[in-house]
Formats: C-alpha cells, sequence, structure tokens
C-alpha cells in the first residue's frame, strides 16, 4: 500500500564489501539471480535482513531480490531480466557504464547513475606509472633478469646488459592530455609537477576542470594538433559509440601526427585506438603503447605493454565509488533529486518541508505531458507549491511539492498518484512523505496495468 512503512531495499550486484556509505533506513540484499515478478509483487511488508555494520550477504537472502528498489553494481554485466519492475534506479560504481542495457532502461524510466571522478586518482597514478613504463624498458629488464635467474647467470650480466634497456628521463618532455576531466587534469597538474610540458584538448573543457589544470599548460583545438610534437599522448575521453562517437578516434590520421617515438597511454577504453593503425607506427619506428586493456594485435608487441585493467583497481578507488554510487542512490530515494545520471536529466527542488508531501513523475518527453499531470492534480483539489520539470532526449522527470492543508490521510493522494501514473506517456511516479522510509510510494504503469 501507498505510503506503508516498508524499508527500503538496494540489491548490490557483485559491489565492492568495503562500502562504507551511511544509509539510514536502507537495506542492502545480494543479488544473483532475479525470480519473475508478477503485477502484485512489491505489496508485500518488508523484512530487516541487516544493516550495514552486521549484515553478511548469503544466499538466503537472494529471495528477496525481486522486489529491489535500486541496483548498485561494479562489473556484472546487467540483463533487462535481472531489472525487475519494483526497481526505482540502477548506480553503477564507476564512471563507464557499458555494462547496463542504459537504452533500454531509459525506455522503462529508470535513471542510471555513475561515479564521475571517484577513480580519478586511482587511474591518473596508473598513468603516471605508464609515463615511466613507456620511458625505460622496465618490463623487458624485468623478464630478462628472471631469464638469468633460471640460468644462474644473473650476478654475473646485470651490468653488463643493463645497455639494453636504456631509456630516457620524462622531465622536460612533452606530454599531450588528450580529455581534461577528472583524470585529465589531475594528469596534466602532476605532470607538470614533475617538469613537463603540457598540451592539452578538450572540446567540452568545464570550468572546474578548468581551474585544476596548470597554468602553462597549451590548449589547441584539435586532437592533431595536440599530439603534434609531444612525446607522451595521454587519451582520457569515454568511448561513445555510433556516428559521431569516439570509436577509433586515435586512428590514422591522428597517429601520423605523432613523433616517431612517441607513447600513446591508454587507460580509458580500448576501443578508442585503431589497433591496425597503432601496430602499423609501432613496427615502423620506436614509439611505445602502454593500457590496460585488452588488445588482441598487440598484447605481445614487442614495444606495447599491455596491463590487466587496474585503473580503478585500488581499496581507496572501489570504497569512493561505492560510497558516491549509494549516497547518489539515497539521495534519490530520499529527495527525488539526480545527479551523476547517463541518461536522466539533473533535476533538484530541495528539500521537501513538512507541510507538503513530493510526487515524482517520470514520462516520454512529449508535448502536453506536463500539462496533463498538473491537470490531474488539480482534479483532486490539490495544490502544487513548487515544481521543477527538466528534460533530457526522450525522457522528461517533474518533481511537484504538493500542499496537504485538509489532506491528511494517505488515502487522499492514491488516487491522484493513480490518475497521474496512468496518464499516457507517463512511465512512473513516487510519493515522498517526509519523515518515512525512502523508497515507498512507488507506482509504475505496465503496460497498461497499474503496478504499486
Amino acid at each position: 500500500m501507498l505510503g506503508a512503512n516498508r524499508a527500503t531495499s538496494v540489491a548490490v550486484v557483485h559491489a565492492a564489501s568495503r562500502t562504507r556509505a551511511t544509509l539510514p533506513a536502507i537495506q542492502f540484499i545480494s543479488v544473483r539471480t532475479f525470480a519473475d515478478v508478477d503485477i502484485e509483487h512489491g505489496r508485500k511488508e518488508w523484512k530487516i535482513l541487516g544493516d550495514l555494520k552486521n549484515y553478511k550477504p548469503s544466499r538466503k537472502n537472494d529471495e528477496e531480490a525481486p522486489s529491489a528498489h535500486a541496483i548498485l553494481l561494479r562489473s556484472h554485466k546487467l540483463k533487462e531480466e535481472e531489472v525487475p519492475p519494483t526497481v526505482r534506479a540502477i548506480a553503477r560504481c564507476g564512471a563507464g557504464t557499458n555494462n547496463v542495457p542504459v537504452a533500454r532502461m531509459t525506455e522503462l524510466g529508470i535513471p542510471v547513475f555513475n561515479t564521475p571522478g571517484a577513480n580519478a586518482n586511482a587511474v591518473k597514478e596508473l598513468v603516471l606509472c605508464g609515463l615511466l613504463l613507456g620511458s625505460r624498458r622496465v618490463v623487458d629488464g624485468i623478464n630478462h633478469m628472471k631469464d638469468l635467474g633460471n640460468q644462474g647467470l644473473a650476478r654475473e650480466r646485470v651490468e653488463k646488459d643493463k645497455a639494453m634497456f636504456g631509456g630516457r628521463e620524462i622531465k622536460g618532455k612533452t606530454l599531450a592530455v588528450i580529455g581534461l576531466g577528472h583524470i585529465g587534469s589531475m594528469t596534466a597538474r602532476d605532470a607538470a609537477e614533475l617538469g613537463m610540458n603540457l598540451q592539452g584538448y578538450d572540446p567540452g573543457l568545464s570550468v572546474q576542470s578548468a581551474l585544476k589544470l596548470p597554468t602553462s599548460i597549451s590548449l589547441c583545438d584539435s586532437i592533431a594538433a595536440a599530439v603534434a610534437g609531444a612525446d607522451y599522448i595521454s587519451i582520457n575521453i569515454p568511448y561513445i559509440k555510433g556516428e559521431g562517437g569516439t570509436h577509433g578516434i586515435i586512428g590514422k590520421d591522428v597517429i601520423e601526427n605523432f613523433k616517431a617515438d612517441a607513447v600513446l597511454l591508454n587507460f580509458a577504453r580500448g576501443e578508442l585506438v585503431d589497433s591496425e593503425a597503432m601496430k602499423v607506427f609501432l613496427d615502423s619506428g620506436n614509439g611505445r603503447y602502454v593500457s590496460d586493456f585488452p588488445d588482441d594485435l598487440l598484447w605481445d608487441h614487442k614495444n606495447a605493454v599491455i596491463l590487466p585493467h587496474l585503473g580503478a583497481s585500488t581499496e581507496e578507488a572501489e570504497d569512493a565509488a561505492a560510497s558516491m554510487a549509494a549516497d547518489t542512490i539515497r539521495d534519490f530515494l530520499q529527495t527525488g533529486a539526480i545527479r551523476n545520471s547517463v541518461n536522466f536529466p539533473t533535476c533538484s527542488l530541495g528539500e521537501c518541508s513538512g507541510s507538503t508531501v513530493r510526487i515524482t513523475v517520470v514520462n516520454l518527453n512529449v508535448p502536453g505531458c506536463l500539462a496533463k499531470i498538473t491537470d490531474a492534480v488539480a482534479s483532486e483539489n490539490f495544490n502544487i507549491v513548487q515544481q521543477i520539470n527538466q528534460s533530457r532526449g526522450n525522457i522528461a522527470y517533474s518533481v511537484l511539492d504538493i500542499d496537504t492543508e485538509g489532506h491528511n490521510a494517505v488515502a487522499d493522494f492514491k488516487s491522484v498518484q493513480e490518475k497521474i501514473t496512468m496518464l499516457e506517456g507517463v512511465l512512473c511516479s513516487r510519493i515522498i512523505y517526509e519523515g518515512k522510509t525512502p523508497g515507498t510510494g512507488f507506482a509504475k504503469n505496465l503496460e497498461g496495468e497499474y503496478f504499486v
């Protein structure tokens, strides 16, 4: 029933066990598979399964997963059938959302959140490591010493063979940073401290990121211009599929501007680099490629260093990402606020006052839908105190604060919510009661069926 005092459930799919976020009134359930959910599912009362300090995931809790209010995941590849109708939101503990069917979730009215910047320092440190791996043949030297050790010749040859692995210093060299967001700006700042000259390119450079950049950086008007003359190139841009996307953006037309001995550092996404073009470059000179993404063509090239995907694999980064994801979900469930969503508009109406009830509505971004929503509110003699409506692509999101004067019973709001939810174009709605358990008051239009 709407307004029932049910505990909010957040399903955690393969997330870190070290999450330290403070989440009052939110319980966590370990998810492996979901059972079929019928139209009545979600009406039942919730059991408290544990808390952040004492809860230990176990197989016995899997049966509760079909009624989860939200899903938090890290690397698990989420499928549509794993998302029950009760889910209000999904959060990825990391920046990329390639393992979430974002387009389909948008169609279902489910916001998908990520955690931009949470792992930025960890990736930045690996980029700096990549600078050194690309400057000195450290990996080759390690493997050589292991071979000598197996032959019992390590002590004899340790000095004689060092000339085989000569390198160069990074101080005074030029680093081109492609993409100046969280990771790129941090990389540029620390590289400057190491005495490097800087060139950068980012067509969407934000004021926040610009303020983090060292004053010595030279901003260019294209990727080709940024990489020209650079000794090292770090790419820190998102992978976007489709026309106008970034698939293979580091291709022949860009690589032909590289210096013959340039080092490309790719700790962003493997698909950003055209492997065929990169192989031609590595074959033709003394250039290097350092990445933590698998590459079927370059994995054993003598001038390539391919690592496991280690960018965000630190305890600190995993904790920060999990904490940010949990905070984002909590904010959404408690107040309806949307931030760091990859498919919904940023939207916040602030805190809900004690004299109002908040209704949030997800609908298709079509003409007249907002008017129908406000008309439905007025038809039940409710007064809208304040509201906000934002749209992004095909989706629109509204938050309305309704005056409760003369409408003290929960039942008074059931009718208006059903009217709103069953309007053409509306996907789902929530009523947020101040002081009540977050996540309750959810209703969904399931192909003409009213689901609560």
